[in-house]
């Protein structure tokens, strides 16, 4: 059959993105969505996200990795499906959806910027070298030197793999402090098993992280990520983080057809 497909990418997270309101796609078949996501021998992207209806929202968000899984929640991926449901007129600058972590709330601004609410954060987990703590897909966060030449893949395999985090597993990210509200960021992403030009759970576990740490005060940080900028928001109260905002570009890169 024609599979008809679109592709979007936020500061350099890639994304097959199918539209699936009348529930024809076959979500089972791990192999197929593996083979869309190759990028040599299918379309290439970092996940898979299908829109699908809702009884209650505008939306349902279904994310899998280009491993063929279904995964957790991708930020990056939810301001692409967002900017995806504008283009269908299934929203207009506004919208609430479901996803695998629960409701979020998502605005598209003038500039075509998308911020999107992500889950509130109670539990952060500190330890003498690094940060734990989930955003909706678990994050370890942890401090390195020389960010520019580290070899992201190597150590953030080892730690993903390692005894810390077990079968499960966790998405890495390696950070460099630039100033006193900016941080750059480098993120291994499980179920990709490898880098990543940008994770949006990612720069959200960061933000917060440094926040934890004190190594920033503010309550909106910058984040260089390898495919561009994001900025994270949120509310901060006795421990409490809420009103969590993740906001950057969702943008349109082609539409076509494949063989499935």
């Amino acid at each position: 059959m024609q599979l008809e497909f679109y592709k979007y990418q936020g500061t350099g997270n890639d994304f097959v993105i199918i539209d699936n309101r009348l529930d024809f796609f076959p979500k089972e078949n791990t192999q197929l969505i593996a083979h869309l996501c190759d990028r040599r021998f299918g379309i290439g992207g970092d996940g898979l996200i299908l829109l699908e209806n809702d009884t209650t929202t505008d939306f349902k968000m279904v994310y899998y990795n280009s491993d063929g899984n279904q995964s957790s929640m991708c930020g990056n991926g939810g301001r692409c499906l967002v900017a995806f449901a504008k283009k269908l007129n299934v929203i207009k600058n506004s919208t609430t959806f479901i996803a695998t972590d629960g409701l979020h709330h998502a605005t598209i601004e003038e500039d075509g910027l998308v911020a999107l609410q992500m889950i509130d954060v109670a539990e952060v987990k500190v330890s003498s070298d690094h940060v734990f703590l989930n955003t909706g897909s678990p994050h370890h966060v942890q401090l390195v030197d020389d960010l520019e030449n580290y070899n992201i893949k190597e150590n953030g395999a080892a730690i993903r793999y390692g005894d810390l985090y077990g079968k499960v597993g966790s998405n890495i990210n390696f950070v460099k402090q630039i100033n006193d509200t900016t941080f750059s960021l480098r993120t291994y992403e499980r179920g990709v098993e490898d880098e990543t030009l940008s994770c949006g759970t990612g720069a959200t576990a960061v933000a917060i992280a440094m926040n934890v740490l004190g190594k920033t005060d503010s309550s909106s940080i910058d984040l260089n990520v390898e495919g561009g900028k994001l900025v994270v928001s949120f509310d901060k109260n006795e421990g409490q983080f809420t009103h969590v905002f993740l906001k950057g570009p969702a943008e349109f890169v082609f539409k076509g057809t494949i063989e499935i």
